[in-house]
């Protein structure tokens, strides 16, 4: 009988993983790690992380902590192989509870940046921060700066907040609960829609070498395979698309009335019957549906976004499978996805909440799930308003971006204010629309009647009929 000597060999993590099928990592719910969009988990570390586990041929699983005390704790404890949460690598000696874990080769090098609240003077240098309340994170590379900082500024001085992260600093300086932070420059981009008091007064010449974090404990297989496919992931450019997708600076907002304008006479023509035909099968308003697509294609057929959504109504492929839609780039099959999708997300819509706010929380389900909607209808309720009422609801939206909310709510992280801002945008091009076109039929009403043909032009007026979403 041969001797079966790998039994006495037991399995490397890697092999564990691979065996398993499953790589469970560590990682802080947040708009620069991980969140739920619309259409699934996303984010820079969520996605970086997935393609790591898509090489290895397993699915991937994340354990959700709240600050990177409790990532070190997580990790350490073997609550997971490694932990994908933008942590910085410590610039000088690690603190003492951070000596069980090591990490991997850096993959992003943000600046450290000196963030102040804009009511008060801007900062422009070291000395101007010396009679000022400054916060950041305990035992961050933030805090570190400052130590190095306070050897040539002996009167500097801060204080570290514990079980916290750069997101909650920056809210401290919004709020004024704090004169100045320190934050990485991919946390402010992602946050400064959210936290539009704080400001930038300068930059430091430290950067913040961004990493994953491993236990020391173990063998090596998963910590080389990791630096593997990350030394691939920047040689490759991975890295640098995804940075450039979750952390450039927001684009320019095209969606102007001059230009909606300009288009309604150039584009929208050729999509009409389209828009008018999926609007008559499913009982809506034509120029409603029309102001949904610009909003999400400026009425463009061949419009595509690094999500993967195409198309006049932008569908993803497994959002158009389930609608019974074959080709989501071709224009009519498209709009009447959209008009499907629409349908079916104000049908889900809780059968207390009444017209016109059935459509518009409909809306902003279409642009950031349900499950988020229906979380900013709990923060509502929590505080004595109305979660049937759009009013109520879009105030309450904009918090699911903020820790001290997110962390309470079923789905995490959302970024809370683009469905307002979606919902607002389509509410005005709606409103042009049937401007635009009463004043079409108001010509050709003062034409018919110059040329004695005025009985063949229908007497009800646009604003009447379509004035809200049927």
């Amino acid at each position: 009988m041969p001797l079966l000597l790998t039994s006495s060999t037991p399995p490397t993590a890697l092999e564990k993983i691979i065996n398993s099928g499953v790589l469970p990592i560590v990682s802080s719910n947040g708009p620069s790690t991980f969140y739920e969009g619309p259409f699934g988990n996303t984010g820079f570390e969520y996605e970086l992380a997935y393609a790591f586990a898509e090489e290895l041929g397993v699915e991937l699983s994340i354990i959700d902590v709240a600050n990177r005390e409790e990532i070190v704790e997580s990790i350490s404890n073997g609550n997971g192989y490694f932990a994908a949460a933008g942590i910085a690598i410590p610039n000088e000696k690690k603190h003492p509870s951070e000596k069980s874990i090591r990490f991997s080769i850096p993959y992003l090098h943000p600046t450290q940046q000196i963030i102040y609240q804009r009511d008060m003077r801007k900062p422009k240098t070291i000395e101007d921060l010396l009679d000022k309340d400054i916060a950041v994170v305990a035992n961050s590379s933030h805090a570190t700066t400052l130590h190095k900082l306070q050897k040539n500024y002996p009167d500097l001085q801060w204080r570290e907040i514990p079980n916290s992260d750069m997101a909650d600093m920056l809210e401290l300086v919004h709020t004024g609960r704090a004169d100045i932070t320190l934050s990485d420059s991919t946390t402010f981009i992602t946050n400064s829609v959210i936290f539009p008091r704080a400001r930038i007064a300068f930059l430091l010449a430290e950067e913040d070498d961004i990493a994953w974090a491993f236990p020391q404990a173990g063998d090596n297989s998963l910590f080389n395979a990791a630096n593997r496919f990350l030394t691939r992931s920047i040689d490759d450019g991975k890295i640098a698309a995804l940075t450039e997708k979750y952390f450039s600076k927001p684009a320019v907002d095209e969606g102007n009335a001059l230009a909606f304008v300009k288009r309604i006479e150039k584009r929208l023509p050729k999509w009409v019957d389209f828009f008018k035909a999926s609007a008559d099968k499913h009982k809506l308003d034509w120029l409603f549906l029309a102001a949904v697509s610009y909003q999400e294609s400026l009425w463009n057929e061949n419009a595509k976004s690094y999500t993967g959504v195409r198309g006049l109504m932008m569908l993803t492929n497994q959002t158009a499978r389930g609608l019974g839609i074959e080709d989501r780039t071709d224009p009519q099959q498209s709009i009447e996805g959209g008009a499907r999708y629409f349908i079916n997300m104000r049908k889900r819509i809780p059968d207390g909440v009444q017209e016109p706010d059935r459509t518009w929380m409909a809306l902003a389900a279409y642009n950031v799930g349900l499950g988020h909607l229906e979380d900013a209808r709990v923060l509502t309720q929590r505080d004595g308003k109305d979660p049937n009422l759009w009013d109520d609801v879009r105030q309450y939206l904009p918090l699911l971006a903020k820790p001290k909310y997110y962390r309470t709510t079923r789905h995490g992280y959302a970024r809370g204010w683009e469905p307002v801002t979606y919902v607002q945008r389509i509410r005005n091009y709606h409103n042009i629309l049937i401007w635009h076109y009463e004043n079409v039929r108001k010509q050709e009403v003062t034409v018919a009647i110059d040329n004695g043909t005025e009985g063949n032009i229908e007497e009800e007026s646009i604003i009447e009929n379509i004035t809200q979403p049927k």
